[in-house]
């Protein structure tokens, strides 16, 4: 009896084939590496970063113009039309803790492309069914799938956030959110052409202008950018800052920031419409000054952003919910007295603030955890093990309070709904609006500026 050995002879195994520009070594802490090469590269792919975001929130804040062209023809009420501005910032919030954690997967460039090619979802869409006779039903799918835009925002940021020195986080994250969020206003600016030019009969010709900017924006991101090799895969990042206290503050304050901006920023329109009809008699004498609030609120967000580099994100949001507590009381009288010019005043004070305090809520991720990274490093952690530590625990905050800040655009929506349909009027929802942002300057004096044990230094 014989017996026959086979013998097997393993391969090396190979490392997975990466696909797209990799850089394996950054380290823009490093003085020298950050003037040598390390600043050019970070500018360079900020600058596709934000044209990719800037779409990104275009593509989001459609239903906020689109809603103006929806006419008697379509049958809608005020309810539904609200409905439809705000399912897509519902929609953007749960997108971006997968968005946030797709540039870990696989790669800060990579995942640009993909989630900008995903944009031709919610406009090839809309250009298919919005014409009169569409269900209502329909719409509000298709809305719903322009929040893929909101979640552009989380990983764009948390892409960013890795390239730059925490000297310049506050600089950088403002300029990447400022310009992204400029994508609201360029909406609507787009809008208003189009009602000017067209008249309310042509919504089509609003996607049609963005389908080959999206194909554009989608090629320079492949062309340009880079990937970060030590970005790691955030597995359970979200569970390890869901243990931190600061953590869920953050997402608390982000919600009367970034909440109001893009909850103003989809209703500004039609409240308008409904609140002051015979100063507004269509919808283009509305979108003339629709377009305002959101380009102030977009252009001082990077100021927000180096305020707090230089005076902390904490001192910088404690006075500016202060600032949109008394725009709030401003635009309460002003309905009182039905005047328009008082209520512009009010409405787009509350713009320039929510997007200021954009910039400071934002700067306070990263300062949270590396005034615990300084800590941990003081209790004997490796310098760069809490490094890379902070990193990781930045950018899965970033995806979590950034999911949870965009359910405030959702809320402020459906209050303006609720205080329609049962006031007749938008007090109710400018009451409620006060009073969160009363809480919010409350907690961050509470949390951060309060002198108490255990306070984080530098936040």
């Amino acid at each position: 009896m014989s017996t026959t050995t086979r013998t097997v002879t393993s391969r090396p195994r190979l490392a997975p084939r990466r696909i797209g520009r990799w850089i394996d070594d950054w380290r823009p802490e490093d003085a020298a590496f950050w003037n040598a090469s390390g600043a050019t590269i970070a500018r360079r792919n900020l600058i596709y970063s934000v044209a990719s975001e800037h779409i990104g929130f275009s593509v989001w804040t459609l239903w906020s113009v689109l809603v103006l062209f929806l006419g008697p023809d379509y049958g809608f009420d005020v309810g539904q039309k609200f409905l439809l501005t705000a399912v897509p910032s519902l929609l953007g919030s749960f997108v971006r803790v997968p968005y946030t954690f797709a540039v870990a997967k696989f790669g800060g460039r990579n995942w640009t492309v993909i989630s900008a090619a995903l944009l031709l979802v919610p406009t090839v869409a809309i250009a298919l069914v919005l014409e009169p006779g569409v269900s209502f039903e329909t719409l509000l799918w298709v809305s719903a799938l322009a929040g893929v835009g909101g979640g552009n925002f989380a990983s764009s940021m948390t892409n960013i956030n890795a390239f730059f020195p925490a000297r310049l986080k506050g600089w950088a994250l403002g300029i990447n959110a400022g310009g992204g969020n400029l994508g609201v206003a360029v909406a609507q600016l787009v809008g208003l052409a189009v009602l000017a030019l067209t008249g309310t009969q042509h919504p089509r010709l609003m996607v049609a202008i963005y389908i080959p900017l999206i194909v554009i924006v989608t090629v320079l991101s492949a062309l340009k950018m880079d990937n970060l090799s030590q970005v790691s895969n955030a597995k359970g990042a979200i569970r390890e800052v869901a243990t931190h206290a600061e953590s869920w503050v953050l997402a608390f304050l982000y919600i009367g920031t970034f909440g109001s901006f893009i909850g103003f920023s989809f209703a500004f329109g039609q409240v308008l419409l409904v609140q002051f009809p015979k100063e507004f008699p269509n919808p283009a004498a509305a979108a003339a000054l629709t377009f305002l609030g959101p380009l102030l609120g977009s252009l001082i967000r990077p100021v927000g952003g180096r305020l707090a580099d230089r005076y902390t994100g904490s001192l910088v949001t404690f006075w500016n919910f202060v600032a949109m507590a008394l725009g709030t009381a401003v635009v309460l009288l002003a309905a009182a007295l039905h005047s328009l010019p008082l209520f512009v005043t009010g409405f787009v004070t509350l713009f320039v603030f929510s997007g200021l305090g954009n910039g400071s809520t934002y700067k306070m991720i990263p300062a949270i955890f590396l005034a615990k990274a300084q800590l941990s490093v003081g209790s004997g952690t490796p310098v760069e093990q809490a490094n890379a530590l902070s990193l990781r625990r930045s950018g899965a905050l970033i995806g979590l309070a950034g999911a949870i800040g965009a359910l405030g655009g959702f809320g402020v929506n459906l209050a303006f709904r609720q205080s329609f349909l049962s006031l007749g009027n938008a007090n109710g929802a400018y009451l409620a609006f006060l009073g969160f942002y009363l809480i919010c300057l409350a907690v961050t004096w509470s949390w951060f500026l309060r002198a108490r044990p255990g306070r984080l230094e530098g936040v």
